[in-house]
């Protein structure tokens, strides 16, 4: 695996921003501010006032549910694309990627093997981030709220990732080096529509990518995109496992219903697009 050297770590105490060193097994920063490594190997930067609630981002459940219907191959299709994506930009052997909104780390930890590059994800969740560092032990994991700044050095990576994640616009900006590429994925109107009918008795449409082009106009410009679309037929088990990883609020005569089908038709549906910095 590719060395990490052109990716620095920032510290993430208000009004601090230094880069943090490592320092056995704690990394620490000029002003003295420390952030121990945790055992399964990820750091954690998050900060008590840059969360909204004690366990923020996905739990433990949900975490593992997204997990098993990785495993199983759901999110093949994706993953083919962003191969695609990321061959298309060509990023150097060695060279670094950041995936924001990493989730256990699944796709990140793919491209990294297959493009020869240093991986680093961060997400606020700490169940999805422990989760990825104690499978992928060789890529960097960092727990920390992108919303409040992204806890790199400016122009640390050559490919910044988001798979239906957070946008710091700014902060993608800031943490692509030169030549760099934002590569997002948007889930599309018509993502898991027959697991929402199911649900809510329709499946609302709902656009997502517009409001995304909206958000980086004039700080990003779109280069490429393409729709990855797949439908397949699932039994319950994969269903529920669909219900934690998507829909936190699903009540329990909801998953009562889905647990009771013999199978259903699932369409999974993304937008990718990949970004050129102004």
């Amino acid at each position: 695996m590719p060395a990490h050297d052109e990716v620095r770590f920032r510290c993430t105490v208000r009004g601090c921003g230094s880069d943090l060193l490592r320092e056995s097994a704690r990394y620490v920063c000029a002003n003295g501010h420390s952030f121990d490594v945790a055992r399964a190997g990820y750091l954690n930067l998050l900060q008590v006032q840059d969360r909204r609630s004690s366990v923020p981002g996905d739990s433990a459940e949900a975490v593992a549910a997204r997990r098993r219907l990785l495993d199983g191959g759901f999110g093949k299709p994706l993953l083919d694309a962003l191969f695609d994506a990321v061959a298309e930009i060509a990023p150097p052997e060695g060279s670094a990627v950041l995936d924001v909104g990493c989730g256990d780390g699944t796709f990140l930890a793919a491209i990294a093997e297959r493009f020869e590059l240093a991986g680093c994800g961060v997400d606020i969740s700490t169940p999805a981030v422990e989760s990825a560092a104690k499978r992928h032990k060789a890529l960097r994991w960092v727990v920390a709220n992108a919303d409040i700044g992204l806890p790199f050095a400016d122009g640390s990576f050559r490919v910044v990732t988001t798979i239906a994640g957070r946008r710091p616009v700014d902060e993608f900006r800031r943490v692509l080096a030169a030549g760099g590429r934002l590569v997002a994925a948007i889930p599309a109107e018509d993502d898991l529509r027959e697991l929402r009918a199911a649900l809510h008795g329709n499946a609302i449409i709902v656009d997502r990518f517009g409001p995304l082009l909206k958000v980086l106009d004039g700080r990003f410009r779109l280069e490429k995109r393409r729709v990855v679309r797949h439908t397949a037929r699932f039994a319950p088990d994969v269903l529920l496992d669909l219900l934690a990883a998507t829909y936190r609020g699903a009540r329990r005569s909801q998953k009562d219903e889905i647990a009771g089908l013999e199978s259903m038709d699932v369409t999974s549906s993304w937008t990718l697009a990949t970004f050129r910095p102004l």
